[in-house]
């Protein structure tokens, strides 16, 4: 049983948090917050224990009415390894700390990539892990091109990636960020820096990107363009894709036509908080013409890194190979999303997540 604390429990970590407390071969022993707020009250409903994050604002949670279990020292000298979830930066602050007890230490995609032994992605990159100490699961938008990529390089070769962003302004609670009535370039140099995030994971990818960021809170859009070495049809491409478990392929005849309906079919399908773990690809967007390949996929921000995350821990920990982990993460999370209005009423059975 590999024990796990979870260091930062706002919008990746408590998904995280939920993912880790699921599996049969892991023991959640606690989460951390800085502030008694509503994730702290969230934290301590759902069960999990609650550590401090700040040593000196324990009497603050006390005050608050919410009981505590210790401090970050101390759910550090309880694990095996942390999960830091905490907003871009502080991690690399944390770090000299996580080294201090000992404790292995995965980091998430906003921190620089030099802060750990291996950028991770369970798709592209699961043996990284292998004698490392620590791991970088990386981005949301990075996790969804190298979960496209990989597998069209594997199967035709690719020559060139060309992907356009369109990337959300905020998660729907970060009202800081908004409102805004502006579609802006993000950053205004091209490339951006999503490309060599995804080297990081896909070295051998020759792919450039270009990003925008709009005043919406839902989902990233991805424009995606491949020059592939082979020539395969559409359809061909569409099965390759329709097999990889954490991508879903939108049928046409599901009129799910944006990010506002995804979310809605997520929720009512019975995603917890509507959340979508698989990169979702609008099947009737994908088009070859020559050796190129043409698609448009979605990426949930708040959620595509959470499998990732689960299984970055087996790696880290264990000699579990990649397919074993994938598909007990899968399984335990019921990650594998496919609508009954596929072709041949699914190509694979949809999953339920394990009581």
């Amino acid at each position: 049983m590999i024990r796990v604390g979870v260091n930062g429990y706002g919008t990746i970590g408590k998904r995280v948090a939920d993912a880790v407390a699921a599996q049969a071969d892991m023991e959640l022993v606690g989460v951390t917050k800085t502030t008694p707020n509503y994730g702290a009250e969230a934290a301590i409903r759902r069960g999990y224990d609650l550590y401090v994050a700040i040593d000196d604002r324990a009497d603050q949670f006390e005050a608050a009415g919410l009981k505590v279990t210790g401090t970050l020292s101390d759910l550090l000298d309880a694990v095996d390894v942390v999960v830091d979830c905490c907003p871009s930066g502080i991690g690399e602050r944390n770090r000299s700390i996580y080294e201090a007890h000992g404790v292995p230490a995965i980091y998430q995609g906003g921190e620089d990539a030099g802060i750990a032994d291996a950028s991770f992605n369970a798709r592209g990159s699961y043996e990284v892990a292998r004698g490392a100490d620590s791991l970088r699961v990386v981005s949301c938008n990075t996790t969804g091109l190298s979960r496209l990529l990989a597998p069209l390089d594997e199967a035709y070769g690719i020559e060139k990636a060309r992907v356009t962003l369109v990337r959300r302004g905020g998660d729907p609670s970060e009202t800081d960020r908004g409102p805004i009535n502006d579609v802006v370039p993000d950053p205004r140099t091209v490339p951006s820096h999503h490309g060599p995030d995804v080297n990081t994971v896909l070295s051998d990818v020759d792919v450039d990107t270009a990003a925008l960021r709009a005043p919406v809170t839902a989902m990233h859009t991805h424009s995606v363009n491949v020059t592939l070495d082979g020539d395969p049809s559409a359809a061909a491409v569409g099965a390759l894709l329709a097999d990889e478990s954490r991508l879903f392929l939108i049928p046409e005849g599901a009129g799910i036509d944006g990010a506002g309906a995804l979310k809605d079919y997520a929720a009512d399908v019975g995603r917890p908080r509507g959340d979508l773990w698989e990169n979702c690809v609008w099947e009737e967007s994908i088009s070859v013409e020559g050796r190129d390949l043409y698609l448009f996929q979605n990426v949930h921000q708040e959620a595509d890194v959470v499998p990732e995350n689960v299984d970055a821990i087996r790696a880290l920990m264990t000699d579990t190979p990649r397919e074993e982990s994938v598909a007990r993460t899968d399984e335990s999370l019921g990650v594998g999303l496919d609508s009954l209005l596929s072709d041949g009423n699914s190509a694979r059975s949809p999953l339920a997540a394990d009581d």
